[in-house]
């Protein structure tokens, strides 16, 4: 049984209006250029594929797109924007379900590896992640820094979003890595909606580490999708791991 939160009936129908953020074409658009670029010619996969913000459009790019979910709810959502012969999905755990074929391209997006609550399960995803890679192919994922530097003593929370309509914030167990992003949200009535989300946080060498064992090599880390580089500034990653194609590429 996975760990992960599961999205509901009524957080799928609400996830592409409360997230219009994410669909702006500043943030978007980058994120498909660089996923097309390393899929080429070949198939790609996203775990966590959600309502089909970024399958959608790189899709349209030509690139064949499947998907796994393991919420049925946000798959119905997707079929109102594309059907399962141009983008099919299996329902399940992203750390164990499996996609006919191989790809040149598994992907991960916007923090959604997180959602896997424990460290084995995180391991998992990598490991199916590589299952499911032709050789030389690529496991992309994007992931915040922990914002845990920004800690006072005695302070367990970060806010990541201060607006009018909407102020988030991330609460962080720091011994067992832990976390939960709370949303308050002011609706067009004036009332607020409270919504939240579990996860786990991974350090950027945490995330190497579980790449390695997957038989995976770290290509490439850049702080966002336009590859500003990544410093110890950096409060994001897109980091790019590759399958060997034999053991002296490894």
């Amino acid at each position: 049984m996975t760990s992960s939160d599961l999205w509901d009936e009524d957080a799928a129908a609400r996830y592409d209006d409360t997230s219009a953020e994410m669909f702006a074409p500043h943030v978007l658009d980058p994120a498909v250029d660089f996923l097309a670029r390393l899929a080429g010619a070949g198939p790609a996969l996203e775990f966590a594929i959600g309502t089909g913000r970024v399958a959608v459009p790189l899709s349209a790019r030509g690139v064949r797109v499947s998907g796994i979910e393991l919420s049925q709810p946000m798959v119905d959502h997707l079929r109102r924007k594309v059907s399962e012969e141009e983008l099919p999905v299996v329902v399940g755990d992203m750390a164990t379900a499996t996609v006919p074929g191989e790809f040149s391209l598994v992907y991960v997006a916007w923090n959604s590896i997180g959602n896997l609550r424990t460290q084995d399960e995180q391991v998992r995803c990598f490991q199916n992640a590589a299952r499911h890679l032709a050789p030389g192919g690529r496991f992309v994922i994007e992931l915040w820094v922990p914002g845990i530097r920004r800690f006072p003593p005695g302070q367990s929370a970060v806010p990541f979003a201060v607006t009018d309509r909407h102020v988030g914030f991330d609460t962080y167990d720091m011994v067992t890595q832990q976390g939960t992003s709370h949303h308050y949200r002011r609706l067009d009535d004036g009332s607020t909606r409270y919504g939240c989300s579990n996860f786990r946080y991974i350090w950027p060498a945490e995330c190497d580490l579980m790449a390695r064992l997957a038989g995976l090599v770290l290509e490439q880390r850049v702080a966002d999708w336009a590859q500003a580089p990544f410093t110890s500034d950096s409060e994001s990653h897109i980091s790019v791991w590759r399958k060997p194609t034999d053991t002296a590429d490894s």
